[in-house]
């Protein structure tokens, strides 16, 4: 095990390549995120790092849960973020919003009396494991599906998999006004579209006419 002058050594390095734009970030980065959220963090990923001719170049690594373990459980939110990993990127994953009352089982949308939708996170691969809880002790090691439990809220599917619950409430107001703007501005460009587009359909018809018609 590192002494402290080495993991002292570690964290400088890690705080430089975190103020370096560009820089790849690392499994810490992540750690100190869910901690400065006091929220779990759930990334899916890739298992290998592969390159653009498809050649394995390493494991990836990031898959997995990150709680804010050195927060007390109380103190923190226990619905999670989620992020996806792949190609050397990351990717915000969020939830499709859904106008239902209807539970449609897991990794579905659910309305109650409080106006929130519940999302249904697989804390398992695709292979049935248990995602990693990264940055463990040696004694909490063991004790990953209690821990799991203990920091979010968990559901067990009919077919045995382990789920966890993300609470998703009602927008903000302001939210709300930006989305609808950055729509109603998508909507007005296919408006415009529309008369170019049957001009364009029109002179298309007109000479394809004039070629018949030379023929």
């Amino acid at each position: 095990s590192w002494n402290n002058a080495q993991w002292e050594e570690e964290w400088t390095i890690q705080l430089s390549l975190a103020s370096q734009p560009g820089t790849a970030l690392e499994q810490l980065h992540i750690f100190s995120l869910a901690h400065i959220l006091r929220r779990p963090i759930i990334v899916y990923g890739v298992k290998l790092v592969k390159s653009f001719r498809g050649e394995t170049l390493g494991y990836a690594k990031f898959e997995g849960v990150y709680l804010p373990l050195m927060w007390e459980a109380n103190f923190c939110n226990r619905s999670a973020i989620c992020l996806g990993y792949t190609r050397g990127h990351f990717s915000a994953l969020v939830a499709m919003e859904v106008d239902t009352s209807d539970n449609l089982g897991a990794s579905a949308n659910l309305a109650d009396d409080k106006d929130e939708q519940i999302m249904y996170l697989p804390l398992t691969d695709y292979e049935g494991q248990l995602l990693p809880i990264h940055f463990l002790t040696m004694e909490e090691r063991g004790h990953e599906e209690e821990l799991l439990r203990s920091w979010l809220d968990c559901n067990v599917t009919d077919g045995g998999l382990l789920v966890a619950k993300q609470r998703i409430g009602p927008k903000p107001s302001s939210v709300r006004i930006m989305v609808d703007d950055w729509l109603n501005r998508y909507r007005q460009l296919a408006n415009d579209k529309e008369p170019e587009a049957a001009i364009a359909d029109a002179q298309h018809i007109s000479e394809e006419g004039e070629t018949d018609m030379d023929e």
